[in-house]
């Protein structure tokens, strides 16, 4: 199939279906299915089989029986008690969604297994869970924090069973990249992936993230919002034909024309099928217990298959881009200089007449980026936070939290998209009058951190744990912090936020040529303000020399000048600014013309 682009969409809906109301009478029918399936305590996370940041709604059941839709979170139903376990981004999302009359809200870090679990569970009691929807890392943390207390065993998913108007899984196009925007052919990723597996003595690998299934297969879908995602499963055996399981609705001629030669296209509910049937052709595979469903390693223990733990081997060739993927990013970041140009130009005419509001600002910007014909979504939901709301780090807001703006506040909008070319995000705290000093004082120290890992250059085999302290010394030497990681890893055309490399003292892979990284430190201050600036950086050979690596920044808008402390400024950090500025000028300058164009010559006229 020839490369094509997608129907575009409503980038972000701002109505946030939730209704507090049926929280209760679900649950109710919820506890009647566990009663009779002889379940005592039942499980129900976020995620889906696929472990994507965005479910599709037909997966989408924490939502359904909570009414709680962020990112993150699960929830325990026993037969006379119910909690709600959500991280600290979510501690005043979730009561504001749920009925918290059923629900009690119970804060915990990310990944982890409440030590409160026994409060609600009774010793001797059963606690089930879907194994397609939990790795086997969750399940052993749930299976320590009750051991000699309670059982913990799979089952059939009970919400399924009482979700009768349950959306249908979607059945979406699905577009093959050429090489001119892949750089590389799916067969020469799959040599490579063979190569993996025959060094790690692996007959196959069960791949489930659909990041590393599009990225192989030089696929991209619109399964799920944000994300060009193909939602699906594959077995790569390390000789023969790799297996693609799809949605039958997905398999068409034009598909299995289009992987001639390179897999089997086969319907996802023969999967299951296929992991058991592993055992008479192979003795060890391949999976990542960090992302694999629990089904899938049980289904292969059970076939006498050994197990290979171990990460996800798509993950560290997919993060590191080739000059293809790189091309590609690069003129993404042009398309969205552009886009971004024409929305700070309209900011700085509108805020000052204190009509703008959270919703209108988003919309804005929206409409902006949709100007370009080959922006085909949003990378994620912008946050949009003027004033106190920007000191909410993961703030969505929506028509019920919607804020106007008032002159003399910060308003800090954190945003990205897809484009054809690549995947974007970008952040930036915008000016709408004076400034008090404080607030000129955290933002330029912000800016100081995010040029320091701009300026950085580091020995190969250096972490993005080490580095992350170059972001915080100037916050650090005043007793202030930021709790977020500073970076992420990008992806090209798939998952802006990308394994296995960041910034932050949890990322241990060392960084390598070609990855993309964001680079956003930050600062909030509770019920007054918040400030984040982020690039996008790639990691590249460092020039003259050898054996160290530095950063390239791609992201082309200009930073607020109007918000810095020049007294706090050095001459090598100011030079970095001048220089950026430059670049975006160059770069962008050519692409506008009248008031944006002049807009854009005296916010990157040197300071």
């Amino acid at each position: 199939m020839t490369d094509r682009s997608f129907p575009p969409t409503q980038f972000q809906s701002f109505e946030v279906k939730s209704d507090p109301s049926q929280v209760a009478p679900r649950v109710a029918q919820l506890r009647a299915a566990m009663k009779a399936a002889g379940v005592d305590a039942f499980l129900i996370p976020r995620a889906d089989a696929h472990r994507g940041e965005s479910v599709p709604e037909s997966d989408a059941r924490l939502a359904y029986l909570t009414g709680f839709t962020g990112s993150a979170g699960h929830a325990l139903v026993t037969a006379d008690k119910a909690a709600l376990f959500v991280d600290s981004r979510y501690t005043l999302q979730a009561p504001a969604q749920t009925d918290t009359d059923v629900f009690k809200i119970e804060e915990l870090a990310v990944g982890s297994a409440s030590p409160v679990l026994r409060d609600y569970i009774a010793e001797g009691a059963t606690l089930a869970y879907d194994p397609w929807l939990h790795t086997p890392g969750e399940i052993r943390t749930f299976v320590d924090a009750l051991k000699g207390y309670a059982k913990v065993v799979p089952h059939t998913n009970l919400v399924d069973t009482i979700w009768h108007d349950r959306p249908a899984a979607p059945i979406s196009p699905i577009e093959f990249l050429g090489h001119n925007r892949a750089g590389k052919t799916a067969q020469d990723k799959l040599t490579d992936l063979r190569k993996t597996l025959s060094d790690e003595n692996a007959a196959a690998v069960v791949l489930t993230l659909p990041e590393s299934i599009c990225w192989l297969f030089n696929m991209r879908g619109r399964d799920v919002p944000n994300t060009p995602f193909v939602l699906g499963f594959s077995i790569v055996p390390q000789s023969g034909t790799p297996k693609l399981f799809l949605d039958e609705g997905k398999i068409t001629p034009e598909i299995k024309q289009a992987l001639s030669g390179i897999a089997e296209i086969e319907p996802v509910t023969g999967f299951s099928a296929a992991l058991a049937a592993f055992g008479a052709d192979a003795n060890s595979v391949l999976i990542d217990p960090q992302s694999a469903p629990a089904a899938v390693a049980e289904t292969l223990t059970n076939a006498g298959v050994k197990l290979i733990e171990k990460r996800d081997p798509i993950l560290g060739p997919k993060s590191r881009k080739n000059e293809v993927e790189l091309s590609g990013m690069r003129e993404a970041h042009k398309l969205d200089g552009v886009a971004l140009a024409k929305f700070l130009h309209w900011f700085d005419t509108e805020a000052p007449k204190g009509n703008l509001t959270e919703i209108g600002i988003v919309t804005a910007l929206e409409a902006f980026r949709r100007e370009e014909e080959t922006c085909v979504d949003a990378s994620f939901d912008t946050i949009s936070g003027s004033g106190p709301n920007g000191a909410i780090v993961h703030y969505r807001v929506t028509e019920k939290t919607d804020r106007r703006l008032n002159p003399g506040e910060l308003m800090l909008v954190d945003s990205g998209a897809q484009y054809l070319s690549g995947t974007t995000d970008i952040t930036r705290t915008l000016y709408t009058g004076d400034a008090s000093a404080e607030e000129k004082d955290r933002y330029t120290r912000v800016l100081k951190g995010m040029i320091a890992i701009s300026m950085a250059r580091f020995p190969v085999g250096t972490s993005g744990a080490v580095i992350d302290v170059l972001a915080r010394q100037f916050l650090w030497q005043d007793g202030i912090t930021y709790t977020h990681g500073t970076g992420h890893g990008v992806g090209h055309f798939l998952g802006v936020h990308e394994g296995p490399i960041g910034i932050s003292s949890r990322y241990t892979a060392p960084l390598e040529i070609g990855n993309v990284l964001s680079n956003e430190p930050g600062y909030y201050k509770a019920g007054a303000y918040g400030i984040r600036i982020e690039n996008l950086i790639v990691v590249e050979e460092a020039k003259s020399f050898p054996g160290y690596l530095e950063f390239d920044t791609i992201t082309l808008a200009p930073i607020e000048t109007r918000l810095i402390d020049q007294s706090l400024l050095t001459t090598p950090e100011r030079d970095w600014l001048n220089a950026f500025h430059a670049k975006v000028w160059d770069e962008i300058s050519p692409r506008l013309t009248g008031d944006v164009k002049e807009w854009l010559r005296r916010a990157t006229t040197a300071i």
